[in-house]
């Protein structure tokens, strides 16, 4: 460790190879990623337009769903630039504090999504379970102040990520095989030990993730046993539809979550192009997919935003 300050100073940037995979398609691809983008961007705008709207969804689930969208749209405005730096402009190298900044807001954005979920499963738990006490229990008040307590809850864990890595030698060929910087992948560049990195990486994981969906879970155990005590089968399938969207956005954000932990804690000789597949899913289906079950599956949404691209009034 003598050579310490000699390699922090020397890495000066990083470079990302990006998809070699893809040779002879760059535009095709580039081309695909950004509708993807604009998909995303767009849908989560006209979900914060449709909800600020209409005054019927001023209500804490549709808070909560906005602050969803607002998380979507950071996610995606965090991976933009060295995706669009790597396919489109064909600049592959990143400067290290930039580098350090887009994992930040990755995964701080990526903790965020999970707090909200947490939260918009509570919302259904106590809109199902006790709905006489609905308005009294999730007052404004209190839906800011979870929205407050999610966001805190991200940074404190997500903050010593950079300094962890900033701390360390690299005296390797400081080359990624992505188009953006996640910690699981930066930490295998470092010739120090990272055994600290790796330990903390694997704390915050459990105790976000591992604790958030467990109470997922959990309040849809008590939302299922609700639900099978009501007599009427027709009632039944009219109180559980309330959530359906909500349980298409949790799958879809934590089965590729869990996917590419599995991939990169225990898929060390997978194949390179299996831990980018499974990445690009991670960052790039959630974000888009989320506006549109919620479109699909909310009725007033869906109402507004037909109103708004047919000129149809209702």
């Amino acid at each position: 460790m003598g050579n310490f300050g000699t390699n922090i100073s020397s890495t000066t940037s990083f470079t990302l190879t990006g998809f070699p995979e893809v040779e002879g398609l760059e535009h095709w691809f580039a081309a695909f990623l950004l509708l993807l983008y604009a998909i995303s961007i767009l849908g989560n705008i006209l979900i914060l337009f449709i909800i600020k709207e209409e005054q019927s969804l001023h209500q804490p689930m549709y808070y909560f769903l906005s602050l969803l969208s607002v998380n979507d749209l950071g996610v995606s405005f965090s991976t933009l630039p060295t995706i669009l730096a790597t396919l489109c402009f064909h600049v592959p190298e990143t400067a290290f504090d930039a580098c350090l900044t887009q994992m930040f807001f990755i995964h701080f954005f990526s903790w965020t999504e999970s707090g909200i979920l947490l939260a918009m499963s509570f919302d259904c738990y106590v809109a199902i379970c006790n709905p006489l006490h609905y308005s009294t229990v999730l007052t404004d008040t209190r839906v800011a102040h979870t929205g407050i307590s999610i966001i805190i809850r991200s940074f404190c864990m997500v903050f010593p990520l950079p300094f962890l890595l900033k701390r360390l030698p690299f005296c390797k060929d400081n080359m990624l095989t992505h188009s953006y910087f996640l910690h699981p992948d930066l930490i295998r560049l470092p010739c120090g030990d990272t055994t600290i990195n790796s330990t903390y990486g694997l704390f915050i994981v459990i105790s976000a993730f591992g604790v958030d969906s467990v109470l997922i879970l959990l309040s849809y155990a008590l939302i299922l046993h609700s639900v099978l005590a009501i007599a009427s089968q027709e009632e039944r399938l009219k109180t559980f539809n309330t959530c359906v969207s909500h349980i298409c956005a949790v799958l879809i954000f934590y089965v590729p979550m869990v996917s590419v932990s599995m991939v990169h804690r225990f898929g060390k000789y997978a194949p390179e192009y299996v831990h980018k597949f499974m990445s690009l899913v991670y960052l790039f289906v959630p974000p888009m997919l989320n506006p549109i079950i919620y479109s699909i599956k909310t009725k007033e949404i869906r109402k507004r935003l037909h109103k708004i691209l047919l000129g149809t009034r209702y």
